[in-house]
């Protein structure tokens, strides 16, 4: 049984032959209405629990079409519609769920919700985020890189703004994938400590992003901010915007990511999020395959 946690707890081999299978399931989709099964229906006969203590947009729709084009079943849960963690454990939910489905993804606040499930679950679990983490997204991104650029080894990719958990994914990714990581934002918001070793820093945006294959960012705020915080982060943040003259010091064919939802023209402007740079949209898109990808790896399928 394999869950998918995080990247740097999966074996490279492993992330690797994901990214091929998501690229090859996306080809062979070329073209065709979005509701129509995959040539292979390899989750035939699979139940599938998405569990949602924190909204989604991307995460829901792209595991819920995922599942269904390749012939599974699926159930969406709220947070809100079940016991989880407040009249049941964690564990027993876990227990419970494993008696009903094949597979849980799961997408949650505390990272410590998301262990307790794997480890008592006797079906595959599927970090869908947590506030650590958020390797889906990275996976995608990963993908995105590739099929524009080639392969992501020895690339050098370029953070700025919050060191956040996308952020994490981003580093545990650098070391799985042999590329080279550098976070450009102020010292307040730096990445947690344990991941030292994995990215250089530079507080210079400008200098950071010089040669830069890839800029990415992501939202200032998240949706659960205070008020308070979201002046604070505005002030701390501004310098690190992503604009045309940012861009314009990484490479001439360097490429912008952000994984969305954006707060337009504040951590970057809509000239460089619907400018040449961008693929902001195909690594939305990508998220449906790189899933379903996992989701064939967690099943063995």
């Amino acid at each position: 049984m394999n869950h998918f946690l995080d990247i740097h707890t999966t074996d490279p081999a492993d992330l690797r032959a994901m990214i091929d299978s998501a690229a090859a399931m996306k080809a062979a989709r070329a073209g065709r209405p979005k509701g129509t099964p995959d040539d292979e229906t390899p989750l035939a006969g699979h139940m599938v629990a998405l569990i949602f203590e924190k909204p989604s947009t991307r995460t829901r729709v792209s595991f819920e079409v995922g599942v269904q084009q390749m012939g599974g079943a699926v159930m969406v849960l709220k947070g809100d519609e079940m016991q989880l963690g407040h009249g049941e454990t964690i564990a027993d939910t876990a227990r419970v769920l494993s008696r009903y489905v094949d597979l849980i993804m799961m997408r949650t606040f505390e990272e410590a919700t998301l262990l307790e499930m794997a480890e008592h679950a006797t079906v595959p679990v599927i970090n869908g985020l947590t506030n650590r983490t958020h390797p889906c997204q990275i996976m995608a991104d990963v993908m995105t890189f590739e099929e524009h650029r080639g392969p992501i080894k020895g690339r050098k990719v370029v953070w700025s703004g919050d060191g956040n958990n996308v952020f994490a994914s981003f580093a545990h990714a650098a070391r799985q994938f042999d590329f080279d990581l550098t976070f450009t934002g102020p010292e307040p918001l730096d990445p947690e400590r344990a991941l030292d070793g994995l990215y250089t820093t530079e507080r210079n945006p400008q200098r950071a992003v010089e040669g830069a294959d890839l800029v990415v960012t992501d939202t200032w705020v998240s949706m659960h901010d205070p008020q308070s915080a979201r002046e604070r982060r505005h002030n701390q943040l501004r310098g690190y915007q992503v604009n045309a003259e940012l861009m314009a010091k990484a490479k001439p064919d360097a490429l912008f990511m952000h994984c969305l939802p954006a707060h337009r023209d504040d951590e970057a402007t809509s000239e460089v999020m619907d400018g040449p740079h961008s693929v902001i949209f195909d690594e939305a898109e990508n998220r449906l395959h790189a899933q379903k990808a996992i989701m064939r790896w967690c099943l063995g399928v």
